[in-house]
């Protein structure tokens, strides 16, 4: 799916998020900048609240409900940071969430979603399965289902990160955004850093 975003977009959901969220920290990254032969900085979102910025994406698009909607609840599926992010925005705006997990997801991202107080149920051992589970789920208890991605609001949302970038750094070539796991990320650049 293509959508077509503007920057106004952006900036009107992060002037509703800003207060709820960390604005945080860009640092330079010395190796990294070493190994590309460029100057490379780092936008920290795991001081974020909610441990990720996938908390800007649930903040965006739970904030964007109708109140008489979001009052019935929410639902989603996630492995880990999404997670914490929807359970965040669920106790800000006290309404019940229900997060599927699978089986496999890891033991500290599953302590850290139920800490929020939020119904966790594990399902499946792959998020596929935790997926379908959740949107059984939402139908069958008419709740809202909160995608982790592939939803217009929540794309929005995690684009906050870039203003966020460019107030900081007033002369950027490129925003690098890993989208897979973080640990493909990190693999590809230490193979880099063995050339």
């Amino acid at each position: 799916m293509e959508y077509d975003i503007s920057r106004e977009q952006i900036e009107s959901t992060y002037n509703k998020i800003k207060n709820h969220i960390i604005k945080t920290p860009v640092i330079y990254a010395t190796k990294l900048s070493n190994i590309t032969d460029n100057d490379v900085y780092l936008k920290l979102e795991n001081l974020q609240r909610a441990g990720s910025f996938k908390l800007r994406g649930a903040l965006s698009k739970m904030m964007a409900l109708e109140p008489a909607t979001i009052k019935k609840g929410v639902v989603t599926a996630s492995a880990g940071n999404h997670s914490q992010g929807v359970s965040f925005e669920a106790n800000l705006l006290n309404v019940p969430a229900t997060i599927v997990m699978p089986k496999t997801a890891p033991i500290s991202k599953i302590n850290a979603t139920k800490n929020y107080g939020v119904e966790v149920i594990l399902h499946g051992d792959f998020f596929d399965d935790a997926n379908k589970k959740a949107l059984e789920i939402a139908k069958a208890e008419d709740k809202v289902f909160v995608y982790a991605f592939n939803d217009l609001d929540v794309i929005i949302g995690q684009g906050t990160i870039a203003i966020e970038i460019l107030e900081e750094l007033k002369d950027v070539d490129y925003i690098l955004v890993p989208i897979g796991g973080g640990g493909e990320f990190f693999q590809e650049l230490q193979a880099m850093s063995k050339l």
